[in-house]
């Protein structure tokens, strides 16, 4: 049974849950994840409209070329979202179709709110049978962790994992996520220490966690200089910014260090400005595979 595939449709919590079948889609298929990023500039790059057709002809072409043959793929959903409601279904057909490939979906929505309106958008991404439901969403804590208890409750009663933004790569980022609490503390350091408590469990379980952190791969000596252990957080390290963003091997040991076994190097350039020929995507992702086990698990 794939990894993707291992998880049901049902009203019952199913086993093994996100992080224990990412940690088998990496070590099967190595550690990375390919986005699906259709902006106008790569839709035209690859002789498609930018419409709705075009989203679609793309999308599908890149889960046809990639499904089943690397750990994970990213769906950037603002580039579906900008279609309006003809985006949003060729999205929801998109993670369909990598469900019938046996690929984990990682939707990229970034969500963030409070109460009932986290709910809201749990129940859009997490639950079961739910049209957009994916393997794993991201998410965003900067209304503080405890926000989030809707997405990690519903994610942990089906699944499904949730990536938590902690260090982002945009230099506006730092402003916040390096800014110390009256504890002295970095925000930054505060949600990786959520992460950990979200993680306990799998931890003591052998199991790699369920609740991952987004920690861009270009963020340099920031983990060191806040104080931050990302080892002990347990958790699934998902790093933008490797390949066309310039982070090679240098860099992630920089930012990562001992942690390196559990980062899942994210790309979207490096491999989809090969297409739009099956082949060449196909050989474009094993060069990126390689180049991603080569420097996170030498």
């Amino acid at each position: 049974m794939s990894p993707a595939s291992a998880r049901e449709d049902s009203s019952h919590r199913v086993d093994p849950p996100f992080g224990a079948r990412l940690a088998a889609a990496m070590d099967t298929h190595g550690p990375l994840c390919v986005g699906i990023d259709p902006h106008a500039a790569l839709l035209d790059a690859w002789g498609l409209p930018d419409t709705a057709a075009g989203l679609r002809e793309f999308s599908l072409r890149v889960v046809d070329a990639l499904g089943g043959r690397v750990a994970a793929v990213k769906p950037q959903s603002a580039f579906f979202e900008r279609h309006g409601s003809a985006g949003v279904a060729v999205l929801e057909e998109t993670l369909a179709a990598l469900r019938q490939a046996g690929t984990l979906a990682i939707l990229d929505v970034k969500r963030g709110d409070i109460g009932s309106t986290m709910g809201g958008y749990a129940q859009a991404y997490l639950a079961d049978g739910a049209p957009l439901a994916a393997d794993a969403i991201t998410v965003s804590p900067y209304l503080g962790y405890g926000s989030l208890l809707p997405a990690l409750e519903l994610a942990a009663d089906t699944g499904r994992g949730v990536f938590v933004l902690a260090l982002t790569s945009n230099p506006e980022g730092a402003g916040v996520q390096h800014a110390r609490g009256p504890a002295g503390r970095a925000v930054a350091a505060d949600i990786v220490a959520g992460a950990a408590a979200s993680n306990a469990a799998a931890r003591a379980a052998g199991e790699l966690g369920s609740v991952g952190l987004v920690v861009g791969a270009t963020v340099g000596a920031a983990v060191d200089a806040l104080g931050i252990d990302l080892l002990a957080a347990n958790a699934p390290l998902l790093a933008p910014g490797v390949g066309a963003q310039g982070a090679g091997a240098a860099e992630l040991q920089k930012v990562f260090g001992p942690a390196r076994g559990n980062v899942l190097a994210s790309t979207s350039r490096g491999v989809l400005r090969a297409g739009p020929g099956t082949a060449d995507l196909r050989e474009a992702a094993d060069r990126a595979v390689a180049q991603a086990t080569a420097a996170l698990r030498p």
